[in-house]
């Protein structure tokens, strides 16, 4: 009998706990990853007049802001930093996560038509929103690299250390990102929550001032915010901030934490996102 009688057939059945997190398939559906990165990052700057240069416009409008409010008004200390150079270095990985935990929220319900119709890693989806936000991130970091020679700080052998905290930061904002796509996908109110809970976040988390103004008794609930962390890990590899060493494992744990426990999540919602969305 004619073997194409009998076409080669697929079944497609649902994991469990970590099971449900296979990198070897997300590996094969890398194309689609692609594709959803490079789609995502066009769509951000179509139609806009500036393009691209909005990635560095954000952060100086954002640092120019800071250093009035928070330098010039509130004379808050920079640890004998230039103060825009200061408030830049840790806006660049807030900003990467403000903006890949918050496009990651509804990245689920603008995609709902490929969740319905074809199979690929439902997880592809929000990783690849994050990771369209990768050269967004580089053009901040060119940006630091001008600041640092327009004011002639050389930053010393620690600054080796830098890819380790960034490589943190990004992997917080997975975290939080999958956490938040799986939560709005079934509950659209968070949505219209996580602008507000980022502006919040902001101001709770060290960019426009550095930690040690942070009372004692409360540094280690605010270490519970990952980016604490992060920014701290930042300002000591650049400028040879101090690093407290129980705030930073706070701080990694809560990343560890929210990646592990977003991933499970994520498989509990990703089984039945086709009838939810």
């Amino acid at each position: 009998m004619d073997s194409r009688s009998h076409p080669e057939q697929f079944v497609i059945t649902p994991r469990h706990g970590w099971r449900s997190v296979d990198l070897a398939e997300l590996w094969r559906y890398r194309d689609v990853i692609y594709f959803l990165v490079w789609r995502d990052f066009k769509v951000r700057y179509r139609q806009t007049l500036l393009g691209a240069a909005w990635a560095a416009i954000q952060p100086l409008l954002t640092v120019a802001i800071f250093t009035f409010l928070f330098s010039r008004l509130a004379g808050l200390s920079s640890d004998g930093v230039p103060y825009p150079l200061f408030a830049l270095a840790a806006f660049i990985p807030w900003g990467f996560f403000s903006a890949g935990a918050g496009n990651a929220t509804n990245c689920m319900n603008t995609n709902q038509d490929l969740v319905k119709r074809i199979y690929f890693p439902r997880l592809a989806i929000p990783l690849a929103t994050i990771l369209s936000g990768l050269p967004d991130l580089l053009v901040g970091l060119g940006l630091l690299a001008g600041f640092f020679l327009y004011y002639g700080v050389t930053p010393g052998p620690a600054a080796l250390l830098l890819p380790l905290f960034l490589l943190q930061g990004f992997i917080a904002t997975v975290g939080f990102g999958i956490i938040l796509a799986a939560a709005n996908a079934r509950f659209r109110d968070v949505g219209h929550a996580v602008p507000f809970l980022l502006q919040v976040a902001l101001l709770a988390t060290p960019v426009g001032y550095a930690s040690s103004v942070i009372p004692e008794p409360w540094r280690l609930l605010y270490a519970l915010n990952p980016m604490v962390g992060v920014i701290d890990g930042v300002r000591m590899a650049l400028f040879g901030a101090p690093l407290a060493l129980d705030t930073a494992l706070v701080s990694l744990a809560t990343t560890l934490v929210a990646l592990v426990g977003g991933t499970i999540y994520f498989s509990t919602i990703e089984r039945n996102l086709a009838d939810i969305l």
